[in-house]
């Protein structure tokens, strides 16, 4: 845990990368609107009123807009559904990254340090599932768990952990072949104590940087899949799922409905991005100096 000192000299670090600070702040800014939704959504967001579908927002030039950001094909306010999926699609984002990197750091740390037979298991393991494209993966695990958000972030977090055990494995090969560590091995340490005490520690950095990263594309993954219709179930708010009911809406020329919610993922990558960017900077010593 940051000390009072060290957690200014990292916020002071992180003003200076301006990248870094604003998507600091969109992402600051989504937490919140995660927490809070209850306060900011104008209307219920799973409500229907097909008396008025596919209304415009505040851009119809009336003086008071009961649906700012307009309304989908089944009368449901946008802007509500956002604020409320803006929940959603983080949780998918994080539970899915938090999966991952917990599976991730097991297989790449027994694969690293132990290396022999292990590693090769391991890492041929981790060679077939590379070998698949991402999003076909995660549909066919979803094709064997079901649909539904929980089992989305399951199939997410499979897909992202060859990834974070390559990351994992190639930090662990370094740190393992320190003095230090050949020095606990002699006075006798054990490898569960080698592994907690230094391994791990000395591996957290670009761990941190590509789970801030991966976030990103978990959220993009999720919103692939509720497009697809594998993701959250109706009627709950996710982005993707909005994204896939707009397309009847578009060709009413309800351009809003599509466009809202794809601006809302965009924010939320751009943000994850950034801050990931800015993640590297900020822990990698050779970059601080």
């Amino acid at each position: 845990m940051f000390a009072p000192k060290e957690a200014r000299e990292t916020l002071r670090t992180l003003t200076k990368n301006r990248s870094a600070f604003i998507g600091f702040i969109i992402l600051v800014i989504m937490i919140m609107v995660a927490i809070f939704p209850h306060y900011l959504a104008p209307h219920d967001p799973v409500k229907r009123n097909l008396a008025q579908r596919l209304q415009p927002g505040f851009w119809a030039g009336k003086e008071f807009a009961p649906f700012p950001l307009g309304t989908d094909y089944l009368g449901r306010c946008i802007l509500s559904r956002i604020i409320w999926g803006t929940r959603t699609s983080l949780s998918v984002g994080f539970i899915a990254v938090a999966i991952s990197t917990l599976l991730g750091l097991l297989l790449g740390v027994l694969s690293g340090y132990f290396g022999g037979w292990l590693d090769t298991l391991l890492m041929r393991l981790v060679d077939i599932m590379f070998a698949f494209p991402s999003i076909l993966l995660a549909i066919t695990i979803m094709a064997a768990l079901g649909p539904g958000l929980e089992k989305a972030m399951i199939a997410i977090g499979i897909v992202y952990t060859p990834q974070m055990a390559r990351v994992a494995r190639s930090a662990v090969l370094v740190i393992r072949e320190m003095e230090y560590i050949e020095a606990e091995k002699a006075l006798g340490a054990s490898h569960a104590r080698i592994i907690s005490h230094h391994v791990l520690p000395n591996i957290l950095a670009p761990v941190i940087v590509y789970a801030t990263l991966n976030t990103a594309g978990a959220i993009l993954d999720a919103a692939a899949l509720g497009f697809l219709g594998l993701g959250a179930l109706p009627p709950t708010p996710e982005w993707g799922a909005m994204l896939s009911g707009s397309r009847q809406a578009l060709t009413a020329g309800a351009w809003w409905a599509a466009t809202f919610p794809g601006i809302a993922i965009m924010c939320a990558v751009l943000g994850l991005n950034l801050l990931g960017d800015g993640m590297r900077d900020l822990l990698d010593p050779r970059l601080r100096v």
